[in-house]
């Protein structure tokens, strides 16, 4: 068996191997992939953007766990019947024996954190499902500007 050669640049690679599974045989690799997700700063709030197209809003758990950090979750069930007896696929006086003629069924699911940043006001945190994207506002607590003062000093 000849050893896999890693690349000068192996530690991204590596963390790409464990994570797409691409040192496994294509006939066991999970038919999975992973929603894109956007991370956009702005002056008074940051947003997360999760592209899930297909998806509904009670696909997804927002969380935030008591050490600041935003958990976002996705799990979704899907099962497609295509048989001959329309009344469904398994026989209804013997479940054990079934006659699936066709019946197919997936399961995906998701998980991400993020540590969030101390400015951020944890209360108003708020989240919305629009056109397959699942956006989380993350406003920013309102930075009080000092207002410079005259300030007597002691001569000693």
């Amino acid at each position: 068996m000849m050893p896999i050669m890693k690349s000068q640049n192996w530690l991204p690679e590596l963390f790409n191997d464990l994570f797409d599974l691409d040192y496994v045989a294509p006939q066991y690799r999970r038919a999975s992939s992973t929603p894109a997700i956007n991370v956009i700063e702005r002056d008074n709030e940051y947003e997360v953007e999760i592209a899930a197209p297909g998806m509904t809003k009670d696909d997804f758990k927002v969380n935030l766990t008591p050490d600041n950090e935003l958990v976002i979750s996705l799990e979704k069930k899907n099962e497609n019947k295509n048989c001959e007896n329309q009344s469904g696929c398994e026989k209804k006086e013997d479940k054990k024996k079934g006659q699936y003629l066709r019946r197919e069924f997936s399961y995906t699911s998701f998980r991400q954190s993020f540590t969030l940043p101390e400015d951020i006001e944890a209360e108003k945190i708020a989240a919305k499902m629009e056109h397959g994207v699942l956006k989380i506002e993350l406003p920013k607590k309102e930075v009080k500007k000092e207002v410079p003062t005259t300030r007597n000093i002691e001569i000693r």
